[in-house]
């Protein structure tokens, strides 16, 4: 990639930005605009769950598809392709006529996403080559992310309450055709020296895992034993075929070597944990607020926005903490902050106290908005440099699990207690099983975030490292991360 000016590096900043912008946003309006899609597209509360599912789901599968492509084709028409298929995806999905369309719909526009995020963070590492400005960047892209869970619930509320649902697709519209133009016209196109080979038989695994482990979770309460079993399953026969067949390949999709870190593997968990907790917090809330409160849209965005204004204020300041203390405190605040959240809900019903039920916003707003920081840092403490692209892009990937997984097994638990000739007055004891999840995924991230950080773990990184950085293995894979594709 060509030396670029001062001004011309804030530019494809800022273009890469609003690729994040439109992503980031699209998931928290999304949940705001749940009940009012699932009143009139007549859905189960399983089918609102294929409506987030299906994208993070598909998100997950392909993301270090996407940034491997973007290696080996050039990253700029790879990003382009994404915010083509995005844009498309969220025109269909506002003109959807059914939950069942609409569904895969979301499935485009996940395809579209896989090529942003992860291709937009190389495209960020190539372009801004000094370390110190490369840290400001990525702060920068940090940022976005608590802008959009600032602004997500509001803007959804708004738009949900005077346009309706499908308005929420369209702002995708002109940000995605201004991003298109702006990069085509502003950001060069790099490739890497060597980029890794394609993985088809272990991305046709990873996609079979993923999608039938969710559902089987999702699909569990009404379908009966034998096909969830079936499902089952298939997953566990992709997860055996996985630990088989990579360990055999010179350039795997993923090195499972990796995992003999105790930083990495705890990272991975944490990330999974964290984000399971996000994704069923604003599952479960969205449709408290409105189908048993009977709030509007708006009304449930304001609700929401002490735990929206606290991600965005915490985000930047678990980044320093990282920066001048590691990864320790912030995963120990951030693991006490949630746990004390999925308490409140669980434990003390938060839901029948206006002053709790705000306590407990708070609090998951503390605890996610330290979480994000540190987890990428920590699955690539110790990692040899031509290896911290890939180690990112797993955490990356283990994010978007997490999502799936918590919308899956959070809904089914709610789905399971539920009935639909009492909702209200069942909602708050059938969303019980839901917050204790949460709590126990907010327990995992206190305890991993100490375990993982100590010396023993950074011990086993440095092990890792050695083992890593050997002639043969830096032969074949030494080259596949050096650009972070996706982090």
């Amino acid at each position: 990639m060509p030396e670029l000016s001062h001004r011309r590096r804030m530019l494809v900043l800022a273009i890469c930005c609003m690729s994040l912008l439109i992503v980031s946003l699209d998931v928290t309006i999304l949940n705001v605009a749940l009940p009012s899609m699932q009143q009139e597209l007549h859905a189960s509360v399983a089918g609102m769950q294929w409506t987030i599912d299906a994208y993070t789901l598909v998100l997950a599968s392909l993301l270090m598809l996407a940034g491997s492509t973007a290696d080996r084709i050039g990253r700029r028409k790879v990003f382009m392709t994404g915010l083509v298929l995005f844009t498309i995806g969220s025109v269909l999905c506002s003109l959807a006529p059914n939950l069942d369309t609409l569904i895969v719909f979301r499935m485009v526009q996940a395809v579209g996403g896989s090529m942003l995020n992860p291709v937009a963070m190389s495209i960020i590492t190539n372009t801004f080559t000094d370390p110190r400005e490369r840290a400001r960047a990525i702060g920068v892209w940090g940022a976005v992310v608590g802008i959009s869970m600032a602004a997500g619930p509001l803007v959804g509320g708004l738009l949900v309450d005077t346009v309706g649902w499908r308005s929420i697709f369209w702002i995708n519209l002109p940000v995605g055709l201004a991003a298109l133009l702006l990069t085509l016209r502003f950001v060069p196109e790099s490739r890497a020296p060597k980029a890794r080979r394609p993985d088809p038989v272990g991305q046709l695994l990873v996609i079979a895992l993923l999608g039938s482990l969710t559902y089987a979770i999702i699909e569990a309460p009404t379908a009966g034993l034998v096909q969830t079993l079936s499902f089952g399953a298939i997953a566990l026969a992709a997860l055996l075929g996985l630990l088989r067949y990579e360990p055999r390949r010179d350039e795997p999709l993923i090195d499972l070597r990796f995992f003999r870190s105790v930083p990495f593997s705890g990272a991975t968990v944490i990330a999974v944990s964290a984000f399971a907790a996000l994704s069923g917090f604003l599952f479960l809330s969205t449709l408290y607020l409105q189908n048993v409160r009977g709030l509007n849209a708006l009304h449930a965005g304001l609700w929401m926005l002490p735990m929206a204004f606290l991600c965005f204020v915490c985000a930047p300041v678990s980044g320093r903490l990282v920066g001048n203390r590691g990864p320790r405190p912030s995963l120990l605040i951030a693991g006490a902050a949630m746990t004390v959240s999925g308490v409140l809900f669980a434990g003390f019903e938060a839901e029948t106290s206006n002053v709790t039920l705000v306590i407990g916003y708070v609090f998951f707003g503390i605890g996610f908005g330290f979480v994000n920081a540190p987890i990428t840092n920590t699955a690539v403490s110790g990692m040899p440099r031509s290896q911290a692209g890939v180690a990112a892009a797993v955490a990356s990937t283990s994010r978007q699990i997490g999502g799936t997984l918590g919308v899956a097994v959070i809904g089914a638990a709610l789905a399971s207690g539920i009935q639909a000739s009492a909702y209200r007055d069942t909602f708050v004891a059938a969303s019980l099983p839901g917050w204790w999840i949460i709590t126990g995924c907010g327990v995992a991230v206190l305890v991993l975030g100490w375990l993982s950080s100590g010396r023993r773990a950074r011990a086993s990184a440095d092990r890792t490292a050695r083992l890593l950085e050997s002639p043969e293995l830096r032969e074949a894979t030494g080259v596949r991360a050096q650009d972070a594709s996706a982090a």
